[in-house]
């Protein structure tokens, strides 16, 4: 029996997230009080007992993420024992960080200066993301293609659930073609801008110069890579592909089938929410999925 571990994104953020640990663990007080002093603000107020729209601003929710899925996997110990790991989008610089291919000092910067790169390439243009519910994947790439405006696949979440990425107009006019191809939903998300699409380019410019002075170690176990789907081990092709990540889908569908194909027959999701959970058994319900 294999076992996966999976680390969710941005989304899975509530009010008093990581409090449990917080008060229950000197090691995870710890860790979240380094937090604090490397970002500079507290976090942990925020988290705690903020509001919800205080955990929705992109500087805090990705932070807040990270710092509760690595923290968690640290307190499991011994029970922390993945044969592959993998996190959707934000997930995977927690999966990294877990792996050991990345201290959680530079994690954290890292993951900081993302969620701050993201925010400033949000405000250059306006941009969104919508879900289409109920349609192959075939058909929303085709589509997506046939519109003159900057549109794409961003989300490969599960079989017949995918996001799509771009200009406003660009989300407006893909919604009402895919409609009319029959999707049962296209659903406008509340989101700040175009994420994992070329409207990202300037924040993956900046966070590629980031990536590439951290250090990046061989994970303990493979990684399997949101821009490729593919177990990787080789620090170099880790750095590649979190550079590309931003501008590139996240290949969640693929993923899992990839993870399953190599053995994979229980997976434990490591932070906030059960949404990947639910992912996997939308892939194959026969599989255990369960939370840390």
């Amino acid at each position: 029996m294999k076992k996966a571990f999976v680390f969710p994104g941005q989304g899975a953020q509530f009010v008093g997230m990581g409090r449990e640990l917080y008060d229950n663990s000197a090691q995870a007080k710890e860790m979240f009080e380094k937090a604090n002093e490397i970002l500079q603000f507290r976090i942990t107020d925020l988290m705690f007992g903020g509001t919800d729209e205080d955990l929705r601003q992109t500087k805090v929710t990705q932070p807040a993420i990270f710092l509760h899925s690595v923290i968690l996997a640290q307190s499991l110990g011994d029970k922390f024992d993945p044969d592959m790991v993998a996190g959707h989008s934000l997930g995977e610089f927690s999966a990294l960080v877990a792996a050991k291919a990345l201290s959680f000092e530079d994690g954290l910067v890292l993951v900081s200066k993302r969620a701050m790169a993201m925010q400033k390439a949000c405000e250059k243009e306006p941009s969104t993301m919508a879900a289409i519910i109920g349609l192959d994947d075939k058909t929303v790439e085709d589509i997506c293609r046939e519109i003159k405006e900057v549109v794409v696949p961003a989300n490969y979440n599960s079989p017949g659930q995918l996001v799509i990425s771009g200009s406003v107009k660009g989300i407006d006019l893909a919604c009402l073609k895919l409609k009319e191809a029959g999707a049962k939903r296209a659903l406008p998300l509340k989101v700040g801008g175009a994420f994992h699409s070329p409207l990202m380019e300037p924040a993956r410019i900046e966070l590629a110069q980031a990536i590439n002075e951290t250090a990046i170690n061989s994970p303990v176990c493979p990684v399997y890579q949101n821009v490729n789907a593919q177990p990787v081990t080789d620090p170099a092709m880790i750095k590649a592909n979190l550079i590309a990540q931003l501008t590139s889908p996240v290949r969640w569908t693929q993923i899992m089938l990839n993870m399953i194909a190599d053995g994979a027959t229980k997976f434990v999701e490591v932070g906030p929410g059960a949404v990947l959970q639910g992912l996997v058994k939308k892939v194959d319900s026969s599989i255990e999925a369960v939370s840390a």
